[in-house]
């Protein structure tokens, strides 16, 4: 005769191990959850991402003064640098005219891409 009581069959139940382990567990979960909310952690490259942000933002206003303000691109040679508003209007009067805005041009490119002049070589200090 099979009797389905623990006690007299020699089994134990395994009920008290599984509760164990989900109590293990629970306990785990807000051990971890606890340290997390408890200590934050910075990112890792937010120091690098500032500063990326302030280069970008220096770059930018860079870019701005350079649309908008006038200067010197080379200044040997004449080459200047015109807010595009200036260099619409120009570029509108010149060409009232094509033959001679396209002459103006092939020889503001000339002089544009001309070779520097070469600086004269320093005297040999042994001669």
């Amino acid at each position: 005769m099979n009797s389905t009581n623990p006690e007299t069959t020699g089994e134990r139940p395994v009920w008290h191990v599984g509760l164990g382990f989900l109590v293990a567990s629970l306990l785990f979960a807000a051990l971890v959850l606890w340290l997390k909310c408890a200590n934050p952690v910075p990112a890792i490259d937010a120091d690098r991402a500032v500063e990326r942000a302030k280069d970008l933002a220096d770059i930018r206003a860079a870019e701005t003064r350079a649309l908008n303000q006038p200067g010197w691109v080379d200044q040997s040679r004449g080459i200047v640098r015109l807010p595009v508003a200036v260099a619409l209007q120009m570029a509108a009067q010149a060409w009232q005219n094509p033959a001679q805005a396209r002459a103006d041009l092939m020889a503001r490119e000339a002089k544009a891409t001309a070779p520097a002049p070469v600086a004269p070589a320093k005297p040999n200090a042994f001669e």
